[in-house]
């Protein structure tokens, strides 16, 4: 066969002999990650595995949320309806003038088990109701933007579980962002919704009606739209390129790259053409719209990147990248830190270096606080035996004292022995001198 392998230079072994060791013989060892290219002798079967991925994946299901935000009247439930073939919204009645309108932005989810040719999925579509429909929409953003970072905690909070084979990911995936077609530049409340959510989903603006803007129009309000998002320093969802792709391909991601902002047309009725077809569109005066006709609208573009070729690309990047930073942030402002040297490539030398350095100055460390506390130490029992010194010099004084004290009553009583005096006066020697005395 002319298939080839790369095995590990240190890993490929058949009954204890090193395959193909010899092609490595006399060469340097450039790393631990260098492989030998090698020929396969026969059929192994790993060819196989892109199979067992898809019978598992068809076998699990998938999951999908959507969430779509912009004025009322922009035709989001009908675009959505037109995007699956299905009807997910129904008909929504006008209010009546004397009905109470709501003060805040609503948050509605909708789910549906749609299978197609055998592949199941799960899709959970997310609607804003009342977004930019307000006098004053000054923080109109806060309730879609703590919907997206809630369903981010959920999806942790079941990430950190004992038990975790019933994870459900209900993390939004992409956020279509109607905008009006007024033909001028996005509006303040446009920029500022997509500033505050570019970072937590990935953005897909559409324009919405684009059936009320001719051609020339549509192209002039593309490239404002563009270049207030670039100014903006706004990240969208890009289609995205890979190494090795064939020229089709990426033909196909750059075409669909130069519709963003896709102008789009949404239409769930069907209408006989001139030439007898049943398409799905809007029929004018002036002649029919068809939505899946690439000449009069986006709309198969938009499909095409949501739904049959990137609808993969946008749940791994919302894993992989929006969720990854949120929940690092999540982390961080817990208190939860991560040691950046765990995943860095280091110089084993110069890792045996700053180790020895670390050491050096942890004996340095310990010395000086064992210096520090032995003159402590000292200093305490000089202070005792200052102390214990003075002491004994006043015991000292004292006996001295007592001894002289005594010394000279005993040279007093030897200088009254010599001269016959007796020590200690004789008190009946003086009463009979006195009786003696007395007539």
């Amino acid at each position: 066969m002319t298939d080839s392998y790369a095995s590990s230079r240190d890993g490929d072994y058949s009954n204890g002999i090193p395959n193909g060791s010899t092609a490595s013989l006399g060469q340097p060892t450039t790393g631990l990650s260098s492989v030998i290219r090698k020929k396969l002798m026969g059929y192994v079967g790993f060819a196989n595995l892109p199979n067992q991925v898809h019978r598992k994946s068809v076998r699990k299901g998938f999951q999908f949320t959507a969430m779509v935000v912009g004025e009322s009247g922009l035709g989001k439930s009908t675009l959505i309806n037109t995007l699956f073939n299905t009807t997910l919204y129904p008909p929504k009645e006008p209010l009546h003038p004397s009905a109470e309108r709501p003060k805040t932005v609503a948050i509605e989810s909708i789910g549906a088990d749609i299978e197609e040719n055998g592949v199941r999925l799960h899709l959970t579509v997310v609607d804003t109701p009342g977004f930019g429909d307000f006098v004053n929409n000054d923080d109109s953003w806060k309730p879609i933007v703590e919907n997206i970072e809630s369903r981010f905690d959920s999806y942790l909070e079941q990430e950190n579980r004992v038990n975790r084979l019933k994870i459900v990911d209900n993390r939004v995936h992409a956020c279509l962002y109607f905008i009006q077609p007024t033909g001028h530049s996005l509006k303040q409340l446009d920029i500022e919704f997509m500033r505050r959510l570019h970072t937590r989903v990935n953005l897909i603006p559409v324009i919405a009606k684009a059936d009320t803007m001719t051609d020339e129009e549509i192209a002039i309000f593309k490239q404002r739209i563009l270049s207030d998002i670039e100014h903006h320093q706004i990240h969208i969802f890009q289609a995205p390129t890979y190494e090795n792709e064939d020229e089709e391909t990426i033909a196909e991601a750059e075409e669909i790259a130069s519709k963003i902002p896709f102008a789009i047309v949404g239409s769930n009725n069907f209408v006989a053409t001139p030439d007898g077809r049943k398409v799905r569109g809007r029929a004018y005066p002036w002649g029919i719209v068809e939505v899946d006709n690439e000449e009069h609208c986006d709309f198969v573009k938009l499909r095409q990147m949501l739904v049959r070729t990137y609808m993969e690309e946008l749940r791994e990047y919302t894993n992989d990248v929006l969720y990854e930073n949120w929940r690092t942030e999540k982390l961080v402002s817990m208190g939860v830190a991560q040691d950046s040297s765990v995943f860095k490539e280091i110089n084993p030398a110069a890792r045996l270096q700053e180790e020895r350095v670390m050491h050096e100055a942890k004996l340095a460390k310990m010395e000086a606080e064992m210096k520090m506390v032995f003159q402590q130490k000292v200093q305490e029992k000089e202070a005792k035996l200052k102390q214990s010194e003075e002491e004994l010099y006043a015991r000292h004084r004292e006996m001295k004292e007592a001894l002289e004290k005594q010394r000279a009553d005993l040279e007093e009583k030897k200088r009254r022995i010599e001269s016959g005096r007796p020590i200690t006066p004789e008190k009946n020697a003086t009463g009979r001198k006195k009786g003696f005395l007395r007539p």
